[in-house]
């Protein structure tokens, strides 16, 4: 699914039946601009029944070059990361 397609079965929502499509294309954006500077400040995101967004940090490292074998640095980076919340796990 894509964000067309988030869209689209949005406003399939019998409640939401009010919404225009620009206007629920503009919640989608939103909620994503908000979740990405939120977790870019260190923040936490939430969501009960769907899972946490966090801030992770990966160390720097050594790796190898599979096809020459020379190690290689690896530098530290700061990366998204995503949690599942109990509820989506139990129901996969």
């Amino acid at each position: 699914m894509n964000r067309k397609e988030l869209v689209e079965a949005i406003l399939e929502d019998k409640d939401l039946t009010h919404m225009t499509k620009k206007e629920a294309d503009h919640f989608v954006a939103t909620m994503l601009d908000v979740i990405r500077k939120s977790v870019k400040r260190g923040e936490d995101v939430s969501l009960i029944g769907f899972g946490t967004f966090s801030k992770a940090r990966r160390a720097a490292r050594i790796g190898v070059n599979p096809s020459t074998g020379e190690r290689i640095k690896i530098k530290a980076k700061t990366l998204p990361k995503f949690r599942p919340g109990k509820a989506w796990k139990e129901m996969m």
